[in-house]
């Protein structure tokens, strides 16, 4: 929903808002596929099992595109189109089963912006994609950054990490290169900067179910991360480790937003 900055792995392009992209599918392979290939195409993506789940999602977060099943389970991918599209200024391509031109038909006069027909070539969603984002209204995120409107950041060392656009950059501004999942970590740590964070309290955070995988995956996000943004990741300056404890974000005093 932003014209010609989005970050892709192909445009080599830098921005300060990634899009956001909500993917809702029941078929959860298929769900999975699409969400990897278009994270690791620069997007920020979420995922939900069905009309339901996503209304839950946009009730706590706003996305910039959707790609919605038509033919699920409960309420169908038309009906939660129209209702995507009366709560926020989103994109929407609809996903339709081969032959069933009256959806693609009814799909497009309720609004949408583009579709594809199941099954898919992953690199023709990619395409839709971008054209999309490339034609639809700019977001308020965007706008609001143009007119110099007050964004959350943090400062730490020779970093600078933009929590709104979720961007993060070091010594004379150069990007850093960072996953999502990477982001998500840092964002818990720089909003609880001097606290201690137990393995649980991330898990939690991040939305996680508190076990033995999740602490693990915790602890190697928490491993990549150190690998961008501290100077000897095995002498920690920022994310330190309390043996026993967990993990706390050292922000010296001056630093902040």
């Amino acid at each position: 929903m932003f014209i010609p900055n989005l970050l892709s792995t192909e445009s080599g392009s830098e921005s300060i808002v990634r899009a956001r992209i909500v993917i809702v599918e029941d078929e959860p392979d298929l769900r999975d596929a699409v969400a990897e290939y278009l994270g690791a195409s620069g997007y920020d993506v979420a995922t939900a099992e069905s009309a339901a789940a996503a209304r839950s999602l946009v009730e706590t977060q706003s996305f910039h595109l959707a790609i919605l099943d038509i033919a699920m389970p409960g309420e169908d991918g038309l009906s939660l189109g129209r209702w995507l599209r009366s709560k926020l200024p989103i994109g929407i391509i609809y996903a339709t089963a081969a032959g069933t031109a009256l959806d693609r038909i009814v799909g497009l006069e309720l609004g949408a912006d583009d579709y594809i027909v199941k099954p898919y070539e992953l690199r023709e969603v990619l395409a839709r994609v971008r054209s999309v984002l490339r034609r639809v209204p700019q977001p308020k995120e965007l706008q609001d950054n143009k007119a110099g409107t007050d964004r959350r950041s943090v400062t730490f060392g020779p970093f600078q990490a933009d929590l709104d656009g979720r961007l993060v950059t070091g010594a004379n501004g150069a990007v850093i290169d960072m996953a999502k999942s990477e982001f998500d970590v840092l964002e818990i740590f720089l909003t609880r900067a001097n606290r201690l964070l137990t393995r649980a309290a991330i898990s939690e955070a991040i939305g996680f179910t508190e076990d033995t995988e999740s602490s693990r995956a915790v602890d190697i996000r928490i491993m990549r991360l150190r690998k961008k943004i501290e100077a000897d990741p095995a002498n920690p300056k920022f994310l330190r480790t309390v043996r026993g404890e967990g993990y706390i974000f050292s922000l010296p005093a001056g630093d902040g937003n």
